[in-house]
């Protein structure tokens, strides 16, 4: 017997202002490729959910936390963090704008309508690494899910958010006893060096095993204060 597979559909695909970006259908899934590289699809969500929840529990209870979620993606973190009461306002931080229509408008909006209808909830479009470093808002929270990973980012201007400086300006907009959350696809003892170095305290990774390969991580980290 001849084995089928199902071939990629491409719903959409846009030169946004960081090159290409296509969302395609494949089976089931949908997928968010961009540049030509994998990002991410609908097929699991279980680290997107422990990005949120690992940031939650590190805070200990306090009360109605404010979060910024870095990376709409697939919506699987935004939605979960919305499903969730324990959380205060939610703001997304998006670059692309291709994604958030996708959201709006488009077929992610299955994942994401119930949350982008929370009156919690506030989509940013803007460069998360800007975003940062001017933003006078601050958040009890940070969850960045815009990258493969400290060591494998989307565009080489992200590298600067993962360096002394870019996570300086992470800490600037976190709250005393904040904590950063930083989505891998796979662990990094080197990142956990970086942090520390930086100044973050109870740094940690949890990890989520995967069918094949090296698990999906959550590198975590405390602001002083």
């Amino acid at each position: 017997m001849t084995a089928v597979y199902d071939t990629p559909v491409v719903l959409d695909r846009r030169e946004g202002p960081y090159g290409e970006v296509v969302l395609r259908r494949h089976g089931a899934l949908l997928q968010i490729i961009a540049n030509g590289c994998f990002l991410m699809d609908t097929s699991d969500g279980r680290s997107e959910r422990l990005l949120i929840d690992a940031a939650r529990d590190a805070l200990a209870g306090r009360p109605a936390p404010a979060v910024l979620i870095g990376g709409l993606g697939v919506g699987f973190s935004l939605a979960h963090a919305a499903a969730d009461p324990a959380w205060g306002r939610i703001t997304v931080v998006e670059r692309e704008g291709a994604v958030i229509d996708w959201h709006r408008d488009g077929p992610l909006a299955e994942i994401s309508a119930g949350a982008l209808a929370d009156p919690r909830t506030a989509i940013v479009r803007a460069d998360l690494v800007a975003y940062v470093n001017e933003t006078s808002d601050t958040f009890d929270a940070l969850c960045l899910d815009i990258d493969n990973g400290p060591g494998w980012t989307v565009t080489e201007d992200n590298d600067s958010l993962y360096s002394p400086a870019g996570l300086a300006a992470c800490a600037r907009v976190l709250r005393p006893g904040g904590v950063l959350a930083v989505w891998s696809a796979e662990p990094s003892p080197e990142f956990e060096g970086t942090l520390r170095n930086a100044g973050f305290q109870q740094v940690r990774t949890e990890e989520v095993p995967v069918a094949r390969g090296v698990p999906d991580a959550v590198h975590l980290a405390v602001r002083p204060g």
